[in-house]
């Protein structure tokens, strides 16, 4: 009679094992796979850690900003994935955003919008809400302090342009970048996009300050008003 038993991992020769593969040549051997397998800890009763990690992957085309969107309940859905394994993985991917932000701020002197879209994208990337920040930088171009106006549909009601310019008062600005996300992949700016750039120019030059730049950043690419030369800036 054959045996349907189940392969567990532990029953795995121990070079297999992902644990005892990170101990045994670091942790930049381990396929993505075997990191979200090792943060899981156990599959369900037909699946082990590390094939129940591959249909996770699988459902997300094996990229991590993909997963990185997943909530709690969205998570839970995959058979085996509970609300403590959902939090595991959550924190986990949080943890690598803020260590690729971190690692961006040091770098705090933006000189092109490629400057600015690796600066704003840690903060964005994975968003399914548009988020509308501004930058403020001093003489030298040098971040001062990069602050969300507002969450959720961008407008000109909802962007608030008096406490952009306030906040570049109390940091004794010189300049100012803003930058928005689009969820939806498509950076090309909209009619109201335009309209919130004209504004938020018209009244920095009252202050005698300048907008230098308004991103549209999406998970993979960005779209600069600078650079297409918009007339705006």
């Amino acid at each position: 009679m054959k045996d349907n038993k189940k392969l567990n991992i532990k029953d795995w020769s121990e070079d297999d094992r992902p644990r005892e593969k990170l101990l045994r040549i670091g942790v930049e051997g381990l396929s993505k796979t075997e990191l979200i397998a090792i943060i899981i800890g156990s599959g369900n009763r037909n699946k082990n850690a590390v094939d129940l990690s591959k249909e996770i992957l699988s459902e997300v085309q094996s990229k991590l900003n993909n997963l990185a969107k997943y909530t709690i309940e969205e998570l839970k859905r995959f058979d085996g994935i509970g609300e403590a394994k959902a939090i595991s993985i959550i924190a986990a991917l949080e943890i690598a955003r803020r260590r690729n932000e971190e690692e961006i701020e040091e770098k705090t002197q933006l000189q092109s919008s490629r400057d600015i879209y690796k600066y704003m994208h840690p903060k964005l990337c994975g968003e399914i809400y548009e988020q509308f920040w501004a930058i403020y930088l001093d003489t030298s171009n040098k971040i001062i302090k990069s602050s969300k106006i507002c969450a959720g549909g961008i407008n000109s009601t909802t962007v608030d342009i008096r406490k952009i310019l306030k906040e570049a008062i109390l940091n004794s600005a010189v300049s100012i970048v803003v930058c928005h996300n689009h969820p939806s992949g498509n950076v090309i700016p909209s009619k109201m996009d335009i309209q919130v750039t004209q504004k938020i120019k018209d009244a920095a030059l009252l202050l005698d300050m300048r907008l230098l730049d308004h991103i549209i950043i999406s998970d993979s690419n960005y779209y600069s008003f600078s650079d297409e030369e918009n007339v705006i800036i």
